[in-house]
């Protein structure tokens, strides 16, 4: 996800690394990433003695750690999601500390605003194509820190010049054969203080950064051995599961639980203010007991809503002034002015997430701790909410972070987690709340609704001579972090990308309105903020050149003059994608391109359309530079993986309402692109030594406005309001 930006004060060097020892013997290098106020790792490292050693490495957190048999243990900042980043972050200190992926152990990261506080999402968080990006130069920083020590302490032991020694496979090298392990150097190295130059390997020296690695998650994924929450048995666990009103804000009135009660295996029912849950001995039991339950709820006010309201309310809102965004130039006398205008709107629905794993959480409750084993994005609100469900302390609430099947978002929330936790509290073992995918469905967060209002101002020649946009939709930062939203309203989230357009104009007007949320709890989505703008400008773009005769590729071109690196990408997708070659009637290309999460994209969609609106894809090309690389292997499934993601979105999606209630319920009605639908992707990946940027999210992000421009080229149909199944198109 992705919020304001925030200027924070960079720490030097020396604030960032910190030297130890462990109590055995071992070295621990420790780093804090960029945030304001002094870490609780400084706290740790400057407290007591200079020569008394630290008591374990877990206690500093976020830590590299050598022991005295020299293996690595790397503390991950981040949850691994299926993206690839802790492997990802691991080739970072790998590289830098001359070592073999196969010499390094993964741990998650526990709790901890201070030290892991991501400098782009300011708190501990995993989500909106950060990852790497937020660790680029501290984990390399770190990693270098900790070779320079190892070999400071070689070269005081054999008396030689540090410049005479070099690392390499987790060991020591001398100039005559000399050879020490990483192990046997750790107790003196701990003594050391940190050099105040660190220099970082240049790019030519890469071993592992830029090249294929294999991911350190894969193995245990492959022979099964790898456990997500889901999976997880803890001694004495019982099993529940939850059915929550189906209408937001409504609460339970009262439950008949004979029925539940006759099922075999199931053990209690739990109520909660606005949900009844099922415990059994194993999840059937949960499940069938909470199908089984007789409820009368009081529904509340949101009984009489339904998607036909929510839309004639977004629409009013157009027409209000809402928040400036961004102003240059006058758009205003650009148009009145203008040899041609033209205007557009666009929209798109609420979506769901669609994860292969439903919500799921262990909690138990003791007397002196809550305990949970889930898998978050996160952990510090993870940690709050079961903190206020068991109405204790935050210090007593355990967080053991475990892999997630899937979030694309979802689990930047925690109300599963609360549930959980009230659940258990109400009994003296164990639970493992799994939701069925109905109540997945059903009570998501879901991506907001949003409509977007665009008139542009053109010359006689058809140039472009600005525009301006309102867009208007609900604010997920307003309830996610209110503090983090001025008093107008404007949501950096909801206009991003928008409010910086990449094409060169002298007038520029962004207007966005805040529409507060009805009927739905609403939050990030794959692709957040970019996802919801990429599709409305570049489709707007796109109607833009064809309403003025020009190729859509050649009139972006001229537009990006001072974006080199969009040029770029635009380049390479249309020359890999044939772009001006001769198609058959029927078919058509689109195309979209963008900066994204640091990264910039162009994707090309070839399809066929039928008569009655059958769609065949034919190709997909996808030319992304995203800086400096970490594995081309790990960007191209990402690439692969968010497109077709979002393609799923964009052919098939939407979350609509009734009586207060979501109509859709599992994956028939909520439908995922199967195997038999999508086509290869191509993923051409420029070369570049600029910063990293971000990979997962930006594929899904570019594919629906690349959709819709290729429908209209087939068949003249353009397509603004998603998804292509609300207008009859499927896929053949």
């Amino acid at each position: 996800m992705s919020q304001p930006d925030t200027t924070l004060q960079s720490p030097s060097r020396r604030t960032l690394l910190k030297v130890g020892s462990l109590a055995l013997g071992g070295l621990v290098i420790g780093f804090t990433l960029p945030f304001a106020g002094r870490s609780f790792a400084e706290q740790i490292l400057n407290e007591g003695p200079e020569d008394q050693p630290m008591s374990n490495a877990t206690a500093l957190d976020a830590f590299i750690s050598i022991d005295r048999d020299g293996q690595v243990t790397f503390t991950v900042p981040k949850i691994e999601m299926g993206q690839g980043a802790q492997s990802g972050l691991a080739v970072m200190v790998a590289e830098e500390l001359e070592i073999g992926l196969d010499q390094i152990t993964l741990k998650e990261a526990p709790p901890n605003e201070e030290i892991y506080n991501d400098k782009l999402l300011n708190f501990q968080a995993t989500g909106g194509s950060t990852s790497i990006r937020s660790n680029w130069e501290p984990l390399r920083q770190a990693g270098a820190a900790a070779r320079l020590l190892l070999i400071q302490a070689a070269a005081q032991r054999w008396q030689l010049g540090a410049d005479q020694l070099r690392a390499e496979n987790g060991r020591v090298l001398g100039p005559d054969g000399q050879s020490l392990g990483y192990g046997e150097l750790v107790e003196d190295a701990a003594k050391l203080p940190v050099p105040e130059d660190i220099p970082l390997k240049p790019a030519d020296q890469f071993r592992l950064i830029g090249k294929p690695t294999r991911r350190l998650d894969t193995p245990a994924k492959v022979d099964g051995t790898a456990r997500f929450t889901i999976d997880l048995v803890v001694p004495g666990m019982k099993y529940a599961s939850i059915r929550a009103c189906p209408v937001l804000g409504g609460t339970l009135r009262e439950v008949d639980e004979r029925a539940a009660r006759q099922i075999p295996g199931v053990i209690e029912v739990v109520r909660l203010d606005n949900a009844v849950a099922v415990i059994g001995e194993h999840t059937w039991a949960a499940f069938a007991g909470v199908r089984a339950l007789e409820i009368d709820w009081a529904l509340g006010d949101n009984a009489g809503i339904d998607s036909a309201q929510m839309e004639r309310e977004i629409k009013a809102a157009l027409d209000k002034p809402g928040a400036i965004a961004n102003e240059q130039g006058d758009i205003d006398a650009a148009l009145k002015d203008a040899a041609n205008t033209f205007e557009a709107e666009y929209e798109m629905p609420f979506l769901a997430h669609a994860a292969l794993e439903p919500m799921t959480c262990v909690a138990k409750v003791r007397a002196d701790a809550v305990e949970l084993w889930v898998g978050t994005q996160v952990p510090v609100r993870a940690q709050t909410a079961a903190a206020e469900a068991a109405r204790r302390p935050a210090e007593q609430v355990i967080v053991n972070n475990q892999l997630i099947g899937g979030a694309f978002g979802r689990r930047l929330e925690v109300d599963f987690i609360s549930q959980a936790v009230a659940i258990a509290a109400q009994v003296d073992y164990p639970i493992k709340l799994t939701w069925t995918r109905e109540e997945d469905t059903t009570h998501d967060m879901y991506r907001p609704h949003y409509l977007d209002r665009f008139a542009a101002a053109l010359d006689a020649e058809g140039r472009l001579q600005g525009w301006r946009h309102t867009i208007a939709g609900a604010s997920v930062l307003a309830r996610f972090a209110p503090e983090a939203v001025p008093e107008n309203g404007l949501d950096g989230d909801a206009v991003e990308v928008a409010m910086h357009p990449i094409y060169a104009m002298p007038n520029l007007r962004v207007n966005y309105v805040p529409v507060p949320p009805r009927a739905l709890h609403q939050s990030w989505w794959r692709g957040v903020g970019p996802l919801r703008s990429t599709y409305m400008l570049e489709s707007f773009i796109d109607e833009v050149a064809r309403s003025v005769e020009q190729d859509p590729v050649d009139y972006r071109m001229a537009l990006l003059g001072s974006h080199p690196r969009a040029q770029g990408v635009l380049r390479l997708a249309a020359e890999k994608a044939g772009w001006g070659e001769p198609l058959e009637a029927g078919h058509g290309r689109g195309v979209a391109v963008q900066e994204v999460f640091g990264s910039f994209l162009a994707t090309v969609v070839e399809l066929q359309v039928s008569e009655d609106k059958g769609i065949r894809l034919k190709r997909l090309v996808v030319a992304i530079d995203c800086g400096q690389v970490m594995n081309p292997v790990s960007v191209k499934s990402q690439i692969e993986g968010g497109t077709l993601f979002g393609l799923s979105a964009a052919l098939f999606n939407e979350i609509t309402v009734r009586e207060g209630r979501v109509e859709q319920t599992n994956f028939h009605d909520y439908r995922q692109l199967r195997i038999s639908d999508a086509p290869p992707v191509e993923t051409y990946i420029v070369e570049s030594r600029e910063a990293p940027g971000g990979v997962g999210e930006a594929g899904t992000a570019m594919i629906a406005p690349a959709l819709v421009n290729a429908l209209a080229a087939a068949n003249g149909t353009r397509i603004r309001r998603l998804p292509l199944a609300r207008a009859g198109y499927y896929v053949i």
